[in-house]
């Protein structure tokens, strides 16, 4: 009997291994007849359908009684909520001799606990529920944001609104605060590339520029409990909030929270934005350096002051941003694959939405070819200047901005983020539809034509942090008469 089982087994066996190379075999089959029907196309012979028009979810904007305005976006796809708010508040209206105030209010809001919870408190109800909010001010605006899962939001909500509203600012959180930049200071010298960032935009805006100026310890010990509550009550205020929620959600009921939780929040009728920093060139050309000895290579930037995204000539900026960047762009070909000069290289406009950017380039190389590779990037910037753009390199530059268009409209919490910051810095709703048809205009001479009047070879800054000692031929070498200027970047004791 058990040799008739086991034979009876080891039939079965086979039978089922038979199945399964015959379903392997027909399998493969099907893939590979495919394969062998068709010829492979080049690359250059695909066609694809055009791009789909992008389409909007439905929103609801409206305002509350004391000002507060507010999105709403229903998205039911996951059973979660997040939402944002915006408040027009900065680092760039901090004092002078108080430089990382605003950056502290922003954290200690979060971390300091609210007037009902402690900050231990908030952390335990905000780890049960596996929801966050976070709050942060940087350099032009002021963010709080919420995540949860869709049945807590009204716990979570609350506990929002209790952070923006009800702030307690503990000592002991600022204290750690302020600590914990202490240690920012003491190494932010550390990585040559943000030294390169942080004084480059001191060359470009000024070192007193609230766009440029940096935290150290002196203005920190300034910074007391008191100015951290006075910064905050100066902008937190239903009249100066733009709240945006995303998520699945019924508008009534989310309306109702909403009104619960900030409804009774009193607005300032005295509240009034604050005016925006004067900008102006600090330097109209120079060449600096910043001596590290312990380096092998170089970091460098150029460039100058640059223009904002409401610009009617910000879209065929940006395709000439395309033409120089990118695996395909003029820099990265030229410069880094045919004459091997840099490990990274790029050079683009950079527009803000209130203020004037910069136009930047920039790249890392070894310390011989410093002084070749901004030679090299300088004379790309003058051709692209003096002589027209192929078709070709048009269509594909415009293609490469069309294409990734679409990615701003992936999920609804980026349109909601979209439509905020175009409330927040008064741009209308269809920027960035108008932007699209800017770039699908673009022509040859429209690219020549930015290039030549935004790009000024006159007024470019560079800087190279690097081994001065390594760096052959020396950076006065770069033009004639070129003035090496050095820069200090000792950290200032605290007085």
């Amino acid at each position: 009997m058990g040799k008739l089982l086991e034979m009876v087994r080891i039939k079965r066996m086979r039978h089922f291994w038979t199945l399964l190379l015959t379903t392997v075999v027909l399998v493969t089959m099907q893939w590979r007849v495919p394969a062998i029907a068709g010829t492979a196309r080049h690359y250059e012979e695909l066609t694809f359908p055009p791009l789909p028009e992008i389409q909007l979810p439905e929103y609801a904007e409206y305002q509350l009684e004391n000002g507060m305005t507010v999105f709403l976006i229903e998205d039911r796809e996951l059973p979660l909520v997040s939402g944002t708010a915006l408040f027009k508040t900065g680092s760039r209206w901090e004092p002078a001799n108080k430089v990382g105030l605003a950056s502290l209010v922003g954290e200690v809001m979060r971390t300091g606990g609210t007037r009902s919870h402690s900050p231990s408190e908030v952390n335990q109800i905000l780890e049960q529920k596996a929801a966050a909010v976070e709050t942060s001010i940087g350099q032009a605006v002021g963010v709080g944001e919420f995540n949860c899962l869709s049945e807590d939001t009204a716990e979570v909500l609350k506990l929002f609104s209790e952070i923006i509203r009800q702030p307690r600012f503990e000592s002991s959180q600022l204290e750690l605060g302020k600590t914990q930049k202490r240690g920012e200071i003491a190494r932010r010298n550390d990585d040559s590339d943000k030294i390169a960032g942080r004084e480059f935009r001191k060359l470009i805006y000024g070192s007193d520029s609230p766009y440029a100026r940096t935290i150290e310890y002196e203005t920190l010990d300034n910074i007391s409990r008191e100015d951290v509550v006075k910064f905050y009550e100066q902008s937190f205020y239903p009249n100066n909030t733009i709240l945006g929620i995303v998520g699945d959600f019924r508008k009534g009921k989310m309306r109702k929270l909403i009104e619960e939780n900030f409804g009774d929040w009193e607005s300032n009728p005295e509240f009034k934005a604050p005016e925006l920093p004067k900008v102006s060139p600090a330097n109209l050309g120079g060449v600096f350096m910043v001596d590290r000895p312990q380096l092998t290579q170089s970091s460098i930037l150029l460039g100058h002051l640059g223009g904002q995204l409401n610009s009617p000539d910000f879209a065929a900026l940006s395709v000439m941003n395309e033409v120089l960047n990118g695996f395909s762009g003029r820099l990265f070909n030229e410069l880094r694959s045919r004459q091997g000069l840099a490990y990274s290289v790029y050079g683009f406009w950079s527009a803000k939405f209130d203020y004037p950017g910069l136009f930047i380039g920039g790249g890392q190389t070894r310390s011989p070819a410093t002084v070749p590779l901004i030679q090299a990037m300088l004379a790309e910037l003058e051709k692209i200047r003096s002589t027209p753009i192929s078709a070709e390199e048009l269509k594909n530059a415009r293609d490469s901005v069309l294409n990734s268009f679409v990615f701003n409209f992936a999920r609804p919490s980026q349109i909601l983020s979209r439509l905020l910051r175009y409330k927040y810095y008064g741009y209308p709703e269809d920027f960035i539809f108008k932007y699209r048809q800017g770039v699908e205009s673009t022509t040859i001479g429209d690219v020549q034509r930015v290039a030549k009047e935004n790009l000024k070879p006159e007024e470019i800054v560079m800087l190279v942090v690097g081994n001065q000692q390594e760096i052959q031929p020396p950076l006065s070498s770069v033009s004639p008469d070129t003035k090496v200027t050095s820069i200090d970047i000792t950290i200032p004791e605290p007085s």
